[in-house]
């Protein structure tokens, strides 16, 4: 071995001797911390009187026990959201049969060819069947249709598409029901979709509007 791999040698040897006494400097000044930590920990527990030391573990109880029943709490919460409200989304679906009952009854009765005819009254009696069946079961599974017609809007149930001229109704009240809404219990299925109620402008209001356009 020459000398140059002599002193590359002892140059490792010595690097790897000062890590090692660094990393024992390091877990041995933990352990100093740890101790340390662990007798102030003792010395304030010393301080603390028996009452005192019966007051922190009471307050500690009380807390833990309060948490408790907050978890209890939040648990049969939702257990019972999950009971009530099982079903939503599948109530929300089923209502697009409803849709399609009106519309093909709707259609039906609009077919110039089958106006006034056996045939359509025959389809439309039986339409109507199964109609008022699916009323029934949803509301034995409480949903419930919202009420609408002559009705003040409500924001929270209703959802006005269109303004109809009507001087014999309140300004906002419900005449045209386009879509109708439903209930699961207290929560909103989905809004019903109306017309409401506007005053008729005046005529003199009219003409002044039509010279507007013009100009």
């Amino acid at each position: 071995m020459d000398k140059e791999e002599l002193k590359e040698n002892m140059d490792n040897n010595t690097s790897e001797e000062e890590l090692n006494i660094q990393s024992t400097e390091n877990d041995n000044a933990d352990q100093e911390n740890e101790e340390k930590n662990l007798e102030t920990e003792k010395k304030e527990v010393e301080k603390l009187t028996p009452e005192e030391e019966l007051e922190t573990l009471k307050d500690k109880l009380a807390r833990t026990f309060a948490e408790m029943e907050n978890q209890r709490r939040r648990f049969e919460k939702e257990r019972d959201d999950a009971y009530e409200y099982g079903g939503y989304s599948f109530a929300k679906e089923a209502l697009n049969l409803l849709d399609n009952l009106e519309r093909s009854k709707a259609a039906l009765e609009n077919d110039e060819k089958l106006k006034n005819s056996d045939a359509l009254k025959k389809i439309v009696e039986h339409l109507d069947i199964i109609n008022n069946d699916m009323l029934s079961i949803f509301k034995k599974n409480n949903i419930e249709p919202i009420k609408s017609i002559n009705e003040k809007l409500d924001p929270n149930l209703h959802q006005a598409m269109m303004e109809v001229e009507d001087d014999t109704k309140e300004p906002g009240t419900i005449v045209q029901e386009i879509q109708k809404g439903f209930m699961l219990k207290e929560r909103l299925l989905r809004p019903s979709l109306v017309g409401v109620s506007k005053k008729k402008a005046k005529e003199g209001q009219e003409e002044g509007l039509k010279d507007e356009k013009n100009q």
